[in-house]
């Protein structure tokens, strides 16, 4: 029961990590690519990897973790379809509308829950899909405005959502079957991940914005933020394998709405972003429908471990039963033999 409890510690601290890490760039990155004219935000990606591989680097250095070889083309394969999946995600971004995009992303749920039940033979229940249906339409009432499909677009946004979907998969699945901790995971792959996006980010950003990152007239102000952001990335980078690691792809992607209903509402309270009634009914729908989720998991989550512990306790008991028996055995041979003794000495 120890064990059970740390490690529910661990995922609501791994899920606050993430939740208030991601927020805070979030916050960051807008002041700095709206309010100070910085809109290269790719390239800012693959120097957000950088430093979080650095970052790791010295950690590992001083002994804080142990690193782990993994197989070098594993590493690498998924390395660089992490970094590809957010050169198209930008790239969607850029190439559809704010709403189309936002029907992109919540996309990548359902999109999610059916390769784990195809290849996975993972089961989810009807509750836990109950509750991931008004968590989308909640989401999707309060972000999603304007929907304007165009071909290359759409391209954009199934290439997006498969990558991002496959790469979180994969988070979860090496963690596991490897043996290897968050940690030591994304110290192995970050290096792909930078130089996947460090050589292609530049040509993305090129091509959504017509501007050269390299010509961008850097200040001060705009160097500080920047470096703030690469700062804040080292915790979003590690929350996100560790959250991944420590529960599926699909609470992640439902953490990640949480932080979008989080965004929406400190925009309109910090930055004075418009906030209509439309906004406040899908967050609450939103919410509503995550407090649901985390409750059915929660439930299914018990449920499952009272289940694994009388399955480990049936298991005990067939073993220690054969034992209690050949003890009986052994007793009843001894008292035979004492019998026999004890009758031929009378015969005698």
């Amino acid at each position: 029961m120890g064990e059970i409890h740390s490690f529910q510690l661990g995922v609501v601290g791994a899920l606050a990590l993430s939740v208030a890490s991601s927020v805070s760039i979030v916050i960051c990155n807008k002041a700095l690519m709206s309010n100070l004219g910085f809109p290269f935000a790719t390239t800012l990606t693959s120097w957000h990897l950088m430093v979080t591989f650095c970052t790791l680097h010295v950690a590992q250095r001083f002994n804080v973790f142990e690193s782990k070889s993994i197989d070098m083309k594993t590493v690498m394969l998924f390395g660089i379809l992490n970094g590809v999946s957010i050169g198209f995600l930008n790239l969607s971004l850029g190439f559809n509308s704010i709403g189309f995009y936002q029907m992109t992303k919540l996309a990548i749920i359902p999109f999610t829950v059916l390769l784990e039940t195809v290849f996975l033979k993972k089961q989810f229940s009807q509750k836990i899909k109950f509750s991931l249906s008004l968590l989308l339409i909640g989401v999707g009432i309060a972000s999603i405005t304007d929907l304007q499909l165009n071909l290359t677009g759409s391209i954009l946004s199934i290439l997006a959502i498969a990558t991002t979907c496959v790469g979180q998969i994969l988070t979860n699945t090496i963690q596991k079957r490897l043996n290897v901790s968050s940690t030591q995971l994304l110290y192995q792959s970050a290096p792909f991940q930078a130089a996947i996006l460090f050589v292609s980010g530049p040509l993305v950003d090129q091509c959504l914005t017509k501007q050269n990152v390299f010509a961008y007239r850097y200040n001060s102000l705009v160097l500080g933020f920047i470096i703030l952001s690469c700062v804040i990335s080292v915790s979003v980078n590690f929350s996100t394998f560790l959250v991944i690691g420590k529960t599926s792809p699909v609470t992640y992607q439902v953490l990640g709405h949480l932080k979008t209903c989080l965004v929406l509402t400190f925009g309109y309270t910090l930055l004075h972003d418009p906030f209509t009634q439309r906004n406040i009914i899908g967050i609450l729908i939103a919410m509503f429908g995550m407090g649901l989720y985390s409750y059915f998991c929660t439930h299914e989550s018990k449920k499952k471990q009272i289940i694994d512990l009388s399955t480990v306790s049936q298991i005990k008991d067939k073993e220690t039963t054969p034992l209690l028996a050949s003890k009986n055995m052994g007793l009843e041979d001894k008292e035979g033999l004492e019998v026999r003794k004890s009758t031929k000495d009378s015969l005698v």
